[in-house]
């Protein structure tokens, strides 16, 4: 097969990228509204950053997927709100990966659910993510939040999917709006980009990386930790930052632009 892969492409097996139970096509569409949500999210940290007035407080991990082998698989379906685990407060998806995370492999999580109106306990059994092994219960979770904007921001990608290019929507939108972003510099940025401005990680940072650099790019902004370690493993010689969330990539910029 390698006579037939590009430069910088890697076989991967199907399961890291259409879960057990899904179908390509269910993944295509679950990317579309990823993608439409994490504009919604970009344009909300965006317009905050610039002081406007924008109500979008973070209210739980909303699933949008649910494996049909997957120990949730009878007791989740898309749509549902998780707002809990054993007590704790999610607000946002990390919050969900993170307190599942805590647990061992096989154990059982309470998962406070909203659905509509109704609020239910559900346990669920832990399972080992095929990818890295940590603890998981089968699902593809968003944001949930209700977000309002003072003004109509479009952003128009075709038929491109996915939540990764949430920070790369954020400064775009700053830019257009106040200028001094930039800096004359050729930005490429990567990151799933939360409500409170937070910057997710995200996959594929090799061939991202290695886009960026072929398309330009002077400097490549990327989540910190192992998306910052996989991206410099690629760069190259182009410039790799890593960033937390979207104000400290604002200040990386200007930091770069006033060191040229």
């Amino acid at each position: 097969m390698s006579a037939f892969r590009p430069d910088g492409s890697d076989a991967v097996p199907a399961h890291a990228i259409v879960p057990p139970g899904s179908s390509f096509q269910e993944r295509r569409q679950q990317n579309l509204l990823a993608m439409d949500r994490s504009q919604e999210i970009a344009a909300a940290v965006a317009l905050r950053e610039l002081g406007y007035d924008v109500g979008s407080d973070p209210e739980g991990a909303q699933v949008v997927a649910v494996a049909e082998d997957a120990p949730a698989a009878e007791k989740l379906e898309a749509g549902d709100v998780i707002v809990a685990v054993d007590g704790a407060t999610v607000n946002t998806p990390d919050d969900l990966r993170r307190l599942i995370g805590r647990h061992e492999v096989g154990e059982t999580v309470r998962l406070r659910v909203r659905d509509g109106d109704t609020t239910r306990t559900v346990p669920v059994a832990t399972i080992a993510s095929p990818d890295d092994g940590h603890p998981i219960v089968g699902i593809q979770v968003e944001q949930f939040a209700e977000i309002d904007v003072p003004i109509d921001v479009e952003i128009d990608l075709g038929n491109v999917g996915g939540p990764s290019a949430g920070l790369a929507f954020a400064l775009d939108l700053v830019e257009e709006l106040r200028g001094d972003v930039d800096r004359g510099l050729r930005v490429a940025a990567t990151g799933e980009l939360q409500l409170d401005g937070t910057v997710s990680p995200v996959g594929g940072l090799k061939q991202k990386t290695i886009g960026a650099k072929r398309a330009g790019a002077d400097v490549f902004l990327v989540p910190a930790g192992d998306n910052a370690a996989e991206a410099r493993q690629n760069a190259d010689g182009l410039r790799i930052v890593a960033v937390d969330n979207f104000q400290q990539a604002l200040r990386e910029l200007a930091t770069l632009a006033r060191n040229q």
